[in-house]
């Protein structure tokens, strides 16, 4: 049974993106196995420590390479309307938007099963 409280994708940022990135903002995953779907969901979680630190972090250019782990979180009520397609572990790629004024691209509008 899936738990539809916590079904999220985890994705890493480096220092400058994650730095921006809200708790509750916007994100799109695309599915490899659904790449013709675009599905909603909202930053949850966002690293306080990067995950990949170089052995020494001298110069900025050494700094530029930490990476930040993030999960995005498909909304539950979204997932109870589509149960009968969730899977878990599926890989893709997952989409932000840093500045909340501009509009997501029309290849990165929502796009659920019919």
């Amino acid at each position: 049974m899936v738990d539809l409280a916590d079904v999220y994708m985890t994705f890493f940022l480096p220092t400058e993106q994650a730095g921006l990135l809200a708790l509750g903002s916007e994100a799109r995953l695309v599915l490899d196995a659904a790449p013709d779907l675009v599905i909603p969901a909202n930053i949850s979680f966002v690293a306080s420590v990067a995950q990949f630190t170089p052995k020494t972090v001298e110069t900025s250019d050494e700094r530029l390479k930490l990476m930040f782990r993030v999960k995005a979180r498909i909304p539950p009520e979204l997932l109870a309307q589509h149960l009968e397609y969730v899977k878990t572990g599926l890989p893709g790629m997952a989409y932000v938007r840093l500045d909340k004024q501009q509009p997501w691209p029309e290849a990165l509008a929502v796009r659920l099963p019919q």
